[in-house]
């Protein structure tokens, strides 16, 4: 940024992306740092080549606005993009609610006693595309590619570590059933033997009742029942 009693400008170098065969503009901004009216005009040392809009007008007081800088489409570039053409903004004050009608060549030859302020302002050739940058060595001296291999390493031994839990709980699971299964294999051999032995007891009392009396078959019958109460809910609880 530069400036003078009258205007300050934005930016201090015309910076415009330079490609073969393309136009490129760029913008450049004139703020009135007084209470008057000031009148500005923009040339060039080469006028063929530029389009500016405006080239000339008034900026009110405490205002700001904005020229547009437009570079005709070249058909090669220069040697190392080097550029000496130069832009020069002139600025006076104008007479009060002056407008881009009232300005004038006239207005901006110098003279004794009239101030005109002169800026030169350089243009920049830039590249359209600039390469992308190679990443380099990061501040720790880590390279990115190694920081990546770094990541990979460790999301491979999350993976690991989380599949290995899994097949613990799944190991830990498994053996929790097999020992449910053997329990419950325990207790049904357990109440078959169970049936065994009350199938022998009620042979032996069958064998009895016949020697006995009548009586005695009624409770023959009665412990048949209740045995094979007891049986059905061995048999349904296995």
């Amino acid at each position: 940024m530069i400036g003078g009693g009258l205007l300050k400008i934005h930016p201090s170098e015309l910076k415009l992306p330079f490609e073969v065969k393309k136009q490129s503009s760029c913008c450049m901004q004139l703020t009135n740092k007084t209470d008057h009216y000031v009148a500005f005009k923009v040339k060039t040392t080469s006028p063929k080549k530029y389009s500016v809009r405006p080239n000339m007008g008034v900026v009110l007081p405490k205002s700001t606005i904005s020229i547009t800088v437009t570079m005709q489409a070249h058909k090669e570039a220069p040697p190392d993009l080097q550029c000496k053409d130069k832009f020069l903004v002139q600025s006076v004050v104008a007479d009060d609610g002056a407008t881009t009608k009232d300005v004038t060549a006239e207005m901006f030859n110098k003279a004794p006693g009239k101030d005109v302020e002169e800026f030169k302002l350089r243009v920049v050739y830039i590249p359209a595309n600039p390469p992308s940058p190679v990443p380099e060595e990061s501040e720790e001296g880590i390279s990115p590619r190694s920081s990546v291999l770094e990541n990979e390493t460790q999301s491979s031994t999350l993976f690991d570590a989380v599949s290995r839990s899994f097949k613990e709980a799944s190991t830990e699971q498994s053996h929790e059933e097999e020992l449910i299964i053997s329990k419950l294999t325990e207790e049904k051999t357990h109440a078959i033997q169970q049936n065994k032995k009350l199938q022998q007891e009620l042979e032996l009392l069958r064998k009895q009742s016949r020697k006995g009396s009548g009586g005695f078959s009624i409770m023959f019958m009665v412990i048949v029942a209740i045995l094979g109460v007891i049986f059905g809910y061995i048999i349904k609880e296995t």
